[in-house]
């Protein structure tokens, strides 16, 4: 004789299966961020950024970030060659970059920087509470917009310090 299973019984076997099929796509979607390209005193914007488009996929998120005097690349004025890789790296799903303690020198005017520039805090002085203890991102901080790699954050925040 045969042992029928309930239909509250069919019901709570389905549910982890479903649950697993709903997050599939999504994980089958995802896909890993990129790493950091400086662009400082030893490679121009245009290298760091040829440097990103080659190493990342495109649609993989990767980041960008200009140094003074390479930071030009990124501005309204820049000269044609260097806008057209700026734009490569925005459709390639770069993430372009500048330190706020470039901006707040004065070394960088970011009135002059093109739309979608991310300005990124490096690491508060010791003992300030800027940065709450055991967190990652500043308060105010588009997280969205920063890396989610910890030891691309860290690398990115230790140069902007």
């Amino acid at each position: 004789m045969t042992n029928p299973i309930s239909r509250r019984t069919l019901s709570l076997l389905a549910l982890p299966a479903a649950l697993i099929a709903c997050a599939m796509p999504q994980a089958a979607l995802a896909q890993d961020e990129g790493g950091l390209y400086v662009a400082e005193g030893r490679f121009s914007f245009e290298q760091a950024a040829g440097q990103g488009l080659a190493s990342n996929p495109a649609g993989q998120r990767f980041f960008v970030l200009a140094l003074p005097p390479n930071a030009a690349a990124l501005t309204k004025s820049a000269p044609k060659s260097a806008a057209a890789v700026r734009d490569r790296v925005l459709a390639a799903g770069g993430v372009l970059m500048v330190c706020k303690r470039d901006v707040d020198s004065g070394a960088i005017d970011a009135v002059t920087l093109v739309p979608g520039v991310v300005v990124v805090r490096g690491f508060p002085p010791r003992g300030s509470d800027a940065l709450p203890q055991g967190e990652r991102y500043f308060p105010d901080e588009q997280r969205d917009q920063l890396p989610a790699n910890n030891s691309t954050l860290t690398r990115l925040r230790n140069t902007c310090s």
